[in-house]
């Protein structure tokens, strides 16, 4: 029976530290950095990075600058990177957070140096550089300007890292895997030695040729597969559930839902449970998606609601089969990539459209 009157994701914080050391033992002697941008990808940034620290992870990513001053007090002594970047207004937080901007282009780069100056001081940086992505970071021609001239546009900077990204690491048969790795190993001959970061959570579980000096796991930390499918080799962090609001025996012929979109085909019972869209479900799942009661799975029928979703439960033992029941939308019976693919999109997305009206529990088990 559940806990809560509306739905909740318990999120185990056994399961991230579990993930953590095997993104440690698969990257061999390179660092492993935790990516807790996007609030942990929607688990809850605060307790992530404790759990994560608690492991000695001693640098952390985020997107926004807002993150990372949320985060400085919760690992008072780690590096926190940013990955959006410097602007002009940026300066004084960076600085009075302790936050390491991370260079996307020479202007960024320029002003970066420029409060180093200013402040006669030498500041930390990390620097972009674009190997096929063509989102964030140097491109060719703004890498070789800097190969160029170094001492001078790096002047007042120390290069804590080089880092770039990969775009097909999801697909280890992709031929952009061994271009951009090669791509960034010029790059890297082309700049002053720093330690390099080219692969995130799909990246470590290309090889050990793809982890270099740091790797930067984040879905592979919240139990996302970020390979090829199959077995993955990280452990479900997250439990999405909510309880039976109601039980009902329905004829055959019977609709279900908005716009009468499913029919029953047999006589049975039908659940509905306390989620729905405005909670961060995918309309999409309608009809389609599947969700689990007692270790049973079941089928969503009819269209997903703001608030609701009804399920097809006749095949549920009656023990199971009762209001209050949990249901559970992803975890260990219906895995979250599993049910990403239902709704046609990312595991990403999955995790981090779950909204604020669903409550997070955190457990310290793995399970």
């Amino acid at each position: 029976m559940s806990n809560f009157e509306t739905a909740c994701l318990t999120v185990r914080l056994g399961a991230v530290a579990a993930n953590f050391r095997e993104v440690r033992r698969l990257a061999g002697t390179a660092a492993v950095a935790g990516v807790v941008k996007a609030d942990a990808y929607g688990l809850g940034m605060a307790p992530i990075a404790r759990a994560l620290a608690a492991q000695d992870c001693d640098t952390f990513f985020v997107a926004r600058l807002s993150e990372g001053i949320a985060l400085r007090p919760v690992v008072p002594q780690a590096r926190i990177f940013v990955l959006d970047g410097v602007t002009a207004d940026a300066v004084p937080a960076l600085l009075a957070n302790r936050l390491t901007p991370v260079l996307n282009s020479l202007s960024e780069i320029a002003a970066w140096s420029a409060a180093a100056r200013e402040m006669d001081t030498v500041l930390d940086a990390a620097v972009h550089v674009d190997t096929g992505m063509n989102r964030l970071g140097l491109p060719a021609h703004e890498l070789a300007t800097l190969s160029a001239d170094a001492a001078t546009l790096l002047r007042s900077l120390r290069l804590v890292l080089v880092m770039s990204h990969l775009a097909c690491a999801d697909d280890p048969a992709s031929p952009m895997n061994a271009l951009q790795r090669e791509r960034f190993r010029t790059a890297l001959a082309m700049l002053p030695a720093a330690p390099a970061s080219l692969s995130s959570s799909g990246g470590v579980l290309l090889g050990k040729d793809y982890a270099f000096d740091m790797v930067r796991p984040g879905i592979g930390l919240y139990g996302g597969n970020p390979g090829k499918p199959g077995a993955s080799p990280f452990a479900a962090t997250a439990q999405l559930t909510a309880p039976i609001l109601q039980l009902r025996r329905v004829d055959r012929g019977e609709s279900v839902g908005y716009g009468a979109t499913h029919r029953i085909e047999r006589p049975g019972m039908l659940a509905t449970i306390a989620i729905g869209y405005a909670d961060g479900v995918l309309r999409a799942l309608g009809n389609v998606g599947a969700a689990a009661l007692g270790g049973v799975r079941v089928p969503i029928v009819g269209r997903i609601s703001m608030d609701l979703i009804t399920l097809d439960v006749t095949d549920v033992p009656p023990r199971a089969c009762e209001t209050g029941a949990d249901v559970e939308l992803f975890g260990d019976t219906i895995a979250l990539d599993e049910m990403a693919s239902a709704a046609g999109t990312a595991h990403y997305e999955m995790l981090t459209r779950i909204g604020a009206r669903v409550p997070r529990r955190y457990v310290e088990g793995a399970r």
